[in-house]
């Protein structure tokens, strides 16, 4: 019964640390671990039971994160005209990005540079497979990589959210001028 209610207690101060992380960084990017610990109502010392660096904290959250999102992306429709399925997509992943804007800063931060990447593969092959969809179908340039028009797309979409960062666009912008330019971008040369 002792192992059984210490696991129940440390559950708890996980999901809190978790929930007080991402409050945290969701605020500012730069929020420390001793922010965090109290705002989870947790010492430092309980924080680092379980997770051993900042680093790792932000991971976690950002795993979290991500997993949030792909329960939002798997219900945009992605059927019809893949131009228009492709807007969808943005939009949605748009306002994802945008919540979690400051995390996403505090992960690329901390993280080492594929980490975050990686933790996008789940997006990132939905984008794959509308884009191979839009290709087969003569809307989507085929002149490049598949994988190199998915790069693309992750680099305006975290760009986009740098900018508002910087205070040069707003959130509201965003989404139009993500669209506006991936479209073009994404769109045959008139000689294809």
């Amino acid at each position: 019964m002792a192992v059984t209610t210490r696991r129940a207690d440390a559950q708890r101060s996980i999901a809190a640390i978790l929930t007080a992380a991402a409050e945290c960084l969701g605020r500012d990017p730069a929020a420390s671990t001793s922010e965090i610990a109290k705002a989870a109502g947790v010492g430092r010392v309980t924080l680092y039971g379980h997770f051993a660096s900042r680093a790792e904290l932000v991971d976690a959250v950002f795993v979290q994160a991500i997993a949030t999102g792909e329960e939002t992306l798997g219900q945009v429709d992605l059927t019809g005209d893949p131009r228009e399925a492709l807007t969808r997509l943005i939009e949605s992943s748009w306002h994802l990005v945008d919540q979690y804007r400051a995390l996403l800063l505090a992960a690329q931060d901390a993280l080492p540079p594929g980490r975050v990447r990686e933790l996008h593969a789940d997006p990132m092959a939905r984008v794959e497979r509308l884009l191979e969809r839009g290709r087969s179908e003569n809307v989507f340039r085929t002149d490049l990589p598949t994988s190199w028009l998915v790069s693309v797309m992750h680099n305006v979409m975290h760009g986009a959210a740098s900018e508002i960062q910087a205070g040069r666009i707003t959130s509201d912008q965003a989404a139009p001028y993500i669209t506006a330019t991936l479209l073009a971008a994404f769109a045959p040369p008139k000689d294809e």
